[in-house]
């Protein structure tokens, strides 16, 4: 499971020319699952993201994390973070889970998200032509991958 994370001040998820999520504060998620993914996978992802210190304390310092700000977020599904592109330029999105398996998988890892956030979290449609926009704050974006533990 790999995870772009970024700060935001304001993010929104639009579909069909509606807006479907939109946030404040917080961390517009966008979230690649692989065949191989678990339970433990979205156990591990969703607390290391609502507790990672990338949000400013009073003296500028990320020090604080979603929770400490009460920040809000939206999860994104996204399997091009899966793509391979070693060969030729046309990636490959062969590690990339199907559909029956990445829709189940994306709903835990949201009802995760609400549980250790305590609060509802936007989501985009997955499948769907989905026009995301963000006000990067920083900018900060971080890249986490559940295969590349970085305790």
């Amino acid at each position: 499971m790999r995870a772009v994370i970024q700060r935001v001040s304001k993010a929104s998820v639009t579909v069909d020319g509606e807006v479907i999520s939109s946030i404040g504060n917080g961390l517009l998620i966008l979230l690649g699952i692989e065949e191989i993914d678990t339970e433990k996978d979205i156990e591990w992802l969703s607390k290391k993201i609502v507790n990672l210190r990338i949000f400013n304390d009073d003296q500028g310092v990320m020090n604080l994390s979603l929770l400490d700000v009460d920040g809000e977020a939206i999860v994104v599904s996204q399997f091009t973070l899966h793509a391979q592109t070693k060969k030729g330029n046309r990636p490959s999105y062969i590690k990339a889970a199907k559909p029956e398996v990445a829709v189940p998988m994306y709903n835990k890892f949201v009802a995760q998200m609400k549980t250790d956030l305590g609060k509802d979290v936007g989501t985009g449609i997955f499948g769907a032509d989905m026009k995301v926009a963000l006000l990067n704050d920083g900018p900060v974006t971080i890249i986490v991958d559940t295969k590349n533990k970085e305790l």
